[in-house]
């Protein structure tokens, strides 16, 4: 069942969500949750934060992942996955406002954000699911995107119902309910996109 109280906050302060409704997730979607402008400023930017291309451990082999990503947050959100713990880079000044207009925004208290870095369609992430001990039980996790449209791709774990959405420049997706539990999700790789594009998700971690 969908929770009411984030339902409730979300049509109050963000009324213009378009919302799906899974077995075992709530999905809303924001097409124009930051202005044109807004995006591009703020795309112009990113390039410029030191982004790490680092290995990960992938079938008991370390493989170098295919795209560029950055970790930041708070001093104390360390993460692991894929066998590689990451230390947070300290808050860039415009990715903290960003994250305090979101939290404000959805009602959330957000903390830390991974960004990737997609340099064209050659580039993806897999299937996984954003399920890791620190994020706690049914973590809620909102994600920006900035730059060329690319599809993105959720299934359930159990029943593989699929669902495939077009993310476009300046959009926030908020996957929330249990769906990190029971849905994974990827960015698969397209031949036909042939500019980057950015992706900032953005988590909590308790102190």
């Amino acid at each position: 069942m969908p929770d009411p109280t984030l339902q409730d906050n979300l049509s109050r302060v963000a009324p213009t969500a378009q919302y799906f409704q899974l077995p075992n997730a709530e999905l809303y979607y924001w097409p124009q949750f930051l202005t044109e402008p807004a995006a591009e400023a703020l795309m112009s930017m990113l390039p410029g934060l030191p982004w790490q291309q680092p290995e990960i451990m992938m079938f008991g082999r370390k493989i170098v992942i295919p795209r560029q990503q950055l970790w930041m947050g708070d001093s104390h959100c360390s993460y692991r996955y894929s066998g590689v713990t990451f230390q947070p880079e300290p808050w860039h000044a415009e990715i903290w406002q960003l994250t305090q207009q979101i939290n404000q925004a959805l009602q959330q208290r957000f903390n830390c954000v991974l960004l990737n870095w997609y340099r064209d369609g050659s580039q993806a992430m897999g299937w996984h699911s954003d399920d890791e001990p620190e994020l706690g039980d049914a973590p809620q996790i909102a994600s920006l995107s900035l730059g060329l449209q690319r599809r993105f791709d959720l299934r359930h774990r159990q029943t593989q119902t699929q669902l495939q959405l077009e993310l476009a420049n300046g959009s926030l997706l908020l996957m929330a309910g249990e769906c990190q539990q029971y849905w994974q999700h990827r960015l698969p790789k397209q031949a036909a996109a042939s500019a980057q594009r950015f992706n900032l998700t953005f988590r909590y971690i308790a102190p």
